[in-house]
């Protein structure tokens, strides 16, 4: 793999990233990841753990005269979100990225990049190789499969870490201090269906709807971007009603924390409606272009002819199919009270498959206020049970309760300001960090999480800022060497 960010500062924090980059670690495939950190760890002949579920632990020793200092955890997650273009030939399992400078940006061709978070895992590695810093003792956390379930988060025992601070490496805008997160929980719907043959005198329809932008379901659900599935079930639901269209297969979305970038259906309608059943989607696609041309202005809808399917899924299931998703929220539904430009509580549809007799609608809730998660996920419920499908609600994690008082806080504001002349803005985040969940085994931890700028993480237009890499890194470097004394 010919390297393209080595020249970049700083630079072995672009040289962790690039290696980074060339091995794959798509959530839940991360072995090859665990090796290669706990390698590095052993290379630099720091102690070096591995646990029980493959979350990497090295620690390193306080430099001279810092030894008093209290413990500070570096953390950051080992998995990346697999998202790709559709005209992208891709193997997240076996692919390395291919990361390209564009200007002031890197980004990758036609995949998510990975700098969520690997970005953050670089900038670990880069303090535990360096020899010419100031710090006290660190222990480095990498955890595993954070974008898909937080497995690794959940899954950390007490006493694994012995460390005081914890630096989460994780968040999205340079000069921002997050202080707080959304908790979440999954709301998944199961439609079961029957098969019903082809009625005489139907033909058939792929029908794409792509060209969105997608994005992550807790930062960017307040952007208004379209939702692929959404848009794709307001054409199902009125040619179903006012022309007789049948549904063969649907498939949109595929993670939970995406929005959903593209989405599919193969349909068939009378043969006498085909005509306006093409003008029904060209007038639908102008209704799109002209909601979402400030937002999402390369929407595309295609619809081709395409051979007759074997089987349909039964009349009735896909009425209430139809009929749930047009229904079931989604995007922003509260903003907090006392800081109105952030989201409180969302609802992300992410997910719409037919497989093997079941058609599975898959969405994440969000909110700050746990109360407020728990009443949109009944809502959900309802809507779904009203339509008569099957309904589980899993992988709930917790928000992370606001410190204002934080030690950690007050340091890395006193030196962002001698640093850089400004004081950091202190944030709480609209999406899930392994902050929540780390505080709850470990209580006394005193939090923050900060990072460089990265704009459309979980979708292939994912980047992240040059410039402010090395802001953040340099903003670490000197954190380290003011932390508190024991």
């Amino acid at each position: 793999m010919t390297k393209v960010l080595m020249h970049l500062e700083p630079k072995t924090l672009w040289k962790y990233f690039e290696e980074i980059c060339s091995i794959p670690h798509p959530s839940k495939k991360e072995a090859a990841m665990i090796e290669y950190v706990k390698g590095v760890g052993k290379q630099l002949g720091l102690e070096t753990e591995v646990d029980h579920a493959g979350n990497v632990l090295i620690r390193k020793p306080a430099t001279p005269g810092m030894s008093d200092r209290k413990t500070v955890v570096l953390q950051g997650h080992l998995d990346m979100v697999p998202q790709k273009n559709s005209d992208t030939a891709h193997d997240f399992e076996k692919d390395p990225i291919q990361p390209y400078i564009d200007g002031d940006w890197v980004k990758a061709r036609g995949t998510t990049l990975g700098a969520d978070n690997g970005i953050g895992v670089a900038a670990a590695l880069a303090v535990l190789e360096a020899g010419d810093l100031e710090h006290g003792p660190i222990e480095a956390l990498f955890t595993i499969d954070e974008e898909t379930g937080m497995t690794g988060a959940f899954e950390l025992k007490p006493g694994f870490l012995k460390g005081d601070i914890l630096i989460n490496m994780d968040s999205e805008d340079e000069g921002e201090l997050y202080i707080g997160c959304a908790g979440g929980i999954d709301t998944n719907a199961f439609f079961k269906y029957s098969e019903e043959a082809v009625p005489e005198g139907h033909l058939a329809y792929s029908i794409d709807v792509k060209g969105l932008k997608g994005g992550h379901s807790g930062l960017d659900i307040n952007l208004g971007r379209g939702n692929a599935i959404k848009l794709l079930n307001r054409l199902l639901w009125k040619a179903q009603r006012e022309m007789g269209l049948r549904l063969s297969s649907v498939d949109g979305g595929s993670l939970r924390n995406a929005i959903p970038r593209e989405a599919n259906a193969v349909v068939t309608v009378p043969t006498d409606k085909m005509a306006d059943f093409e003008e029904m989607a060209e007038n639908m696609l102008a209704d799109w272009k002209n909601e979402l041309s400030s937002v999402d202005p390369g929407v595309q809808l295609i619809i081709e002819k395409t051979a007759l399917p074997e089987k349909l899924i039964d009349k009735n299931t896909t009425a209430n199919i139809f009929n749930a998703v047009y229904a079931c929220p989604n995007g922003s539904i509260r903003m907090v009270s006392e800081m109105p430009e952030v989201v409180e509580t969302s609802t992300n549809l992410a997910i719409l498959k037919s497989e093997n007799g079941v058609v599975e609608a898959a969405t994440l809730q969000r909110s700050s206020v746990d109360s407020a998660k728990m009443d949109l996920c009944n809502m959900m419920r309802a809507v779904f049970e009203l339509a008569g499908a099957e309904v589980e609600q899993t992988g709930e994690y917790p928000g992370w309760k606001p410190n204002v008082d934080s030690p950690i806080l007050k340091t890395m504001k006193e030196v962002y300001q001698k640093l850089y002349g400004k004081i950091p803005e202190q944030k709480v985040i609209h999406a899930g960090l392994e902050c929540g969940i780390l505080g709850g085994t470990y209580p006394k931890l005193d939090m923050i999480s900060f990072g460089p700028t990265i704009r459309n993480p979980h979708s292939p237009d994912e980047m992240v800022n040059v410039a402010t890499v090395k802001l953040f890194y340099d903003y670490l470097v000197e954190t380290l060497k003011h932390v508190p004394q024991k």
